[in-house]
């Protein structure tokens, strides 16, 4: 008699997965490596040397692409991340109404349309302003990155937000606290590990998008990953392996510390 499908059982899935993870890492491994290269060349090793992240270091077109990538990141993260605590409460909060599935699919929906729609359209829609006002600075990439990250911001929150125990919030409603005065004392203090890991994943979304940012920036106004792209069209050199290890050291870090923060805690 046949012995019945286990489908606990999936005949080769490991080796698949195992093959799957090193096409997947593979290349960030080799990357992170020939960032200590001590020679010109990306796939020749000539012995170990921090030459290139010192070089990195004084570089001060990197330095200025640096500080404007942290500018743009912080702005877009602290109005990305108000922006989700506002709409976690309507959506979490309130009694169910008209549109409410909407206006959840609304905030969502940089997640759904591809990254190079978004770009087109703050394309068009940023360069009639520039035409109309004649300004042409940071703001426009700081609201472009707002746009773009606010549901990232919005999951953990609202993840939070479902978690926690509405009957606190309805006690001090019954004390005669005002909205505001529930919120700042009940739902705050409860909430911050939410908007602290919201804050950082639309930090690291913000410090690594390319698209949008290539799109949106006027001259002069290269980012970290869109001055790295540049670069990759000139000349490549191990500095750019330095440029991208130490991105992925500070977002290892930062989703390291999204996943521990964003954690429910009974």
């Amino acid at each position: 008699m046949a012995k019945a499908f286990d489908v606990t059982r999936q005949p080769g899935f490991t080796a698949v997965a195992i093959a799957c993870f090193v096409m997947l890492y593979l290349p960030i491994v080799l990357l992170v490596a020939y960032s200590f290269n001590a020679g010109q060349s990306i796939s020749q090793w000539e012995g170990f040397s921090f030459r290139w992240y010192v070089s990195a270091w004084d570089n001060e077109q990197i330095q200025a692409a640096t500080i404007r990538s942290v500018v743009i990141a912080l702005g877009a993260s602290i109005i990305a991340t108000s922006a989700a605590v506002l709409a976690a409460l309507a959506t979490t909060r309130t009694t169910p109404w008209k549109g409410q599935t909407v206006a959840f699919a609304l905030i969502n929906q940089p997640l759904m349309v591809p990254e190079i729609v978004t770009a087109v359209s703050l394309l068009i829609f940023f360069s009639m302003i520039k035409v109309w006002t004649g300004y042409t600075g940071l703001w426009y990439l700081i609201i472009a990155h707002s746009a773009f990250c606010i549901p990232f911001a919005y999951m953990p929150i609202r993840a939070r937000l479902q978690g926690m125990d509405l009957s606190l919030e309805q006690a001090g409603a019954d004390l005669y606290g005002t909205p505001v005065k529930v919120f700042r004392t009940i739902t705050l203090p409860q909430l911050w590990p939410g908007i602290l890991a919201g804050a950082m994943l639309a930090f690291v979304i913000s410090l690594d998008d390319v698209v949008i940012t290539e799109f949106v920036k006027s001259a002069g106004q290269d980012t970290l990953p869109t001055y790295m792209l540049g670069q990759l069209r000139r000349n490549i050199t191990p500095e750019i392996n330095a440029i991208s290890t130490a991105l992925l050291a500070i977002s290892v870090l930062l989703v390291t510390a999204f996943f521990f923060m964003s954690r429910t805690r009974k």
